[in-house]
């Protein structure tokens, strides 16, 4: 006997894949709804995911284009809990005071700290490691001494600290 021709035989596969699929319809309709609840789910994560990355990104990009504004006097943040002081802990005609402040240099790996906002300085700690901070937290109580860079710095270090 003369095999049929390829076109027929393919059409019958097909029939035949058709009819086992309508046959396993009632089994998959049962599941179908949380199947594709959890597929959106999943491409509405990655989709945040990813504009989350491009606005890092272009943060980081920004940053360096245009200066932070200042915080607003309302705004704070978990991490600042020291009150804020206008008072220096140290007499400002104490003579080793002055000769700290001389011998002290900008650090050069931040070589822009000085004209640095406290929002500006928050962005760039994620960076630095532990010793980083400890010489930057050094600098600041040699030269201005800021209470709100102080305790900004000293929490950063122990949270450094703790996590390694």
């Amino acid at each position: 006997m003369k095999p049929l021709p390829l076109g027929v035989r393919i059409a019958a596969g097909l029939a035949v894949t058709a009819l086992e699929q309508a046959r396993k319809l009632p089994q998959q309709l049962a599941g179908l709804p949380l199947t594709v609840v959890s597929e959106a789910m999943q491409l509405s994560m990655r989709v945040q995911q990813h504009v989350t990355e491009l606005a890092i990104k272009g943060d980081d990009v920004l940053s360096g284009l245009r200066p932070v504004e200042e915080e607003p006097e309302w705004a704070t943040f978990d991490d600042e809990e020291t009150p804020v002081t206008t008072s220096q802990e140290t007499p400002a005609d104490d003579p080793w005071e002055e000769e700290v402040r001389a011998i002290a240099e900008v650090p050069e790996f931040l070589p822009m700290y000085d004209e640095l906002s406290i929002a500006q300085l928050r962005a760039r700690l994620r960076n630095l490691d532990a010793e980083q901070l400890e010489e930057l937290l050094r600098y600041e109580k040699a030269h201005e001494s800021r209470p709100e860079f102080v305790g900004m710095l000293n929490r950063r270090i122990a949270t450094v600290k703790s996590q390694s």
